[in-house]
């Protein structure tokens, strides 16, 4: 059997950009048990109420929902532990140091795989007020209603 290549998509938490200014990405690897990993791999994931924290040097990711596998026996996993995440020791750093400032955390943006290893990206974000969030939501509409008029007004160009 060839091995996988490219990315997988297996969840994603697109509330995050929306409640989120998103200041830095980075790509961590996961310490999963094989339960988790079959799960996965079957497309089930959450990543809704999930965050990551830094403890110790360590970084950690919480409150991903990760199913049970269905036919896991006793060595099946909790569904929302807490799991640790592999980045470089820079990467930790930064992030220990940004986090410190006001209003900075780190939240998953997606969780998939790449080569055939589950990866989480992670993003170093800030909140936004309720202002921003209709800002955004009003120049995303704006984008669109622009983009409609103007493939309306090449349509009747072509006819």
């Amino acid at each position: 059997m060839a091995k996988e290549t490219g990315r997988k998509i297996i969840a994603q938490n697109k509330k995050a950009r929306h409640d989120y200014l998103i200041l830095d990405t980075y790509e961590a690897g996961l310490v999963l048990t094989g339960t988790e990993v079959k799960s996965l791999r079957m497309g089930r994931a959450s990543l809704v109420d999930g965050f990551a924290q830094l403890d110790d040097g360590e970084a950690w990711l919480h409150n991903v929902h990760i199913p049970e596998y269905t036919q896991g026996t006793w060595t099946n996993h909790s569904a929302r532990r807490k799991r640790k995440m592999l980045l470089h020791r820079a990467e930790i750093d930064k992030l220990v140091h940004k986090t410190q400032e006001s209003g900075h955390t780190i939240v998953p943006l997606a969780l998939y795989f790449k080569d055939g290893r589950v990866k989480v990206e992670i993003a170093l974000a800030k909140g936004k007020k309720e202002y921003d969030k209709r800002q955004t939501l009003r120049e995303k509409q704006d984008r669109r209603e622009s983009e409609r008029v103007i493939s309306a007004t090449r349509r009747r160009q072509r006819a």
